[in-house]
């Protein structure tokens, strides 16, 4: 298997349950581990042999449990961008079969990239289109020389988005058509969604855990024991990838779409909506924004009366979801950094918060507050500018932060408070939303979004986070 993502996520989530798979003899895999940015853990990876350790802990029918297991799988790390030969001879060798992502959910997009000999793409897609053709020249597009992918992004159709990118790339590098007829037909491009809250290294725990173990691991990884993967794809792949066998709780299905609605609505939409008031406000964890009094009020009345509705399941199963998922927030095993959870939160709010805000525009007219104002504390969050490293940097209460997210979606921002500099920041409001660059459509356009939301910015930099939000909460 190749691995494309060195992320705390998926080491804690689909490196884990392969190496259980793998213990209890449903499967019989190694895992290359490749980032996908030039900034990453090859080094420490290798240097430890390609183990890590895996934490789990949490509160299950009512008691507290915890696991360690150190994980085996994972036989080494690849960097491409130091070593693209090594690479790609993984992608030419006949015994791969399956490849799995984690890039974000701004990683799946389309960037315009050359096909360059020896260098290494920087966007994700075209790395998938470079690793193909390897495969293709090397093997001779034979039927059942295809690649399983499981895109992990939590996108809509992942899956199928990510084929159509390497297609386009396919045209742009005028490759032949038999290429993309074999990418098409055997190749493996399967939807799939996760669940599980991996919040990674627990630095303020960390020397009395490696007391505790008796060693030292720099690359470990804390995760709730929830976890939950749906795949869309055919009974014969799930006999090649049968983790569900080991009584993980993985599930094959035809349709996956009201498990990606429940989840990317309910648990990651509550974590976008809140996490960034919740920052600028002061706040490092999830845990203390459950403890907080002002920001867990602003958290239940958005997931209950502004999202939880719209959830196209029935009330009891939506409503019960997302009583579980507070509980899973307010896990106190747990040290969930919201800074980490802000990584590329513009794509994250396009996709988990806006379309439950179009949703309650349509039943009752108007925007929802809440949701208007988890944008207005998007915006808040995004107020900042690059210092002399280059580093896009805003500044709270507490001090500085740094604002990570692709370079053209901080460029944006850069230029609108540059633009509005000597004026209300809320000006700046206008001009954002109607940004289809950000949002992937005119936000100026959604009834009574824009003056709620320069409102709720204008109080938010007039009297401060917290008691804007507080006004918010007795309005």
């Amino acid at each position: 298997m190749l691995q494309i993502g060195d992320g705390n996520f998926l080491r804690g989530f689909a490196d884990w349950m392969i190496d259980l798979a793998n213990e209890a003899g449903v499967l019989d895999a190694a895992v290359t581990l490749v980032p996908p940015l030039p900034a990453n853990i090859i080094d420490p990876l290798n240097a430890q042999g390609g183990l890590f350790t895996v934490l789990t802990r949490g509160v299950q029918g009512g008691a507290p449990t915890t696991a360690r297991r150190i994980v085996r799988c994972v036989t080494r790390g690849v960097d491409p961008y130091r070593d693209p030969a090594t690479l790609l001879a993984c992608a030419r060798d006949p015994k791969t079969r399956f490849v799995i992502s984690n890039t974000t959910e701004a990683g799946i997009v389309y960037r315009e990239q050359p096909c360059s000999a020896g260098e290494w793409p920087r966007s994700f897609p075209a790395q998938v289109a470079a690793l193909l053709l390897a495969r293709f020249e090397a093997l001779g597009g034979q039927p059942d020389t295809g690649l399983v992918f499981l895109p992990c992004e939590l996108i809509e159709a992942n899956g199928t988005t990510l084929r159509e990118i390497v297609l386009r790339h396919a045209r742009d590098w005028t490759l032949p058509q038999d290429f993309s007829d074999w990418v098409t037909r055997h190749n493996h491009f399967l939807n799939t969604l996760v669940d599980r809250i991996v919040p990674g290294y627990p630095a303020t725990e960390a020397d009395r855990l490696f007391a505790e173990f008796g060693y030292t691991d720099t690359l470990l990884v804390a995760a709730e024991p929830f976890h939950l993967w749906v795949i869309e794809g055919p009974e014969r792949l799930a006999n090649e990838f049968p983790l569900h066998k080991a009584g993980l709780n993985v599930v094959w299905t035809d349709d996956l779409q009201p498990y990606r609605t429940r989840k990317v609505r309910i648990l990651n939409g509550a974590h976008t909506a809140s996490v960034l008031a919740a920052f600028c406000g002061g706040l490092d964890t999830v845990g203390e924004m459950m403890e907080d009094p002002v920001v867990s009020r602003f958290l239940q009345r958005v997931v209950f009366d502004e999202i939880v509705p719209f959830v196209p399941l029935p009330e009891a199963e939506r409503r019960g979801y997302a009583e579980s998922v507070l509980e899973r927030f307010a896990n106190p095993y747990i040290r969930h950094e919201l800074l980490s959870i802000a990584l590329n939160s513009v794509s994250k709010w396009t996709v988990r918060v806006l379309p439950s805000l179009l949703d309650y525009i349509q039943a009752h007219g108007r925007a929802p507050a809440g949701l208007a104002f988890s944008l207005a504390a998007l915006l808040r969050f995004y107020r900042g500018r690059f210092d002399a490293a280059g580093e896009f940097v805003g500044q709270r209460e507490a001090g500085s932060y740094p604002i990570r997210d692709n370079r053209d979606v901080l460029d944006i921002f850069d230029t609108a408070w540059r633009d509005s500099a000597h004026a209300r920041p809320a000006d700046a409001v206008p001009a954002l939303l109607a940004d289809a660059r950000l949002w992937g459509m005119d936000l100026q356009t959604v009834p009574e979004l824009a003056p709620r939301v320069a409102r709720a910015l204008d109080r938010i930099e007039t009297i401060g986070m917290r008691p804007a939000l507080t006004e918010l909460l007795a309005g």
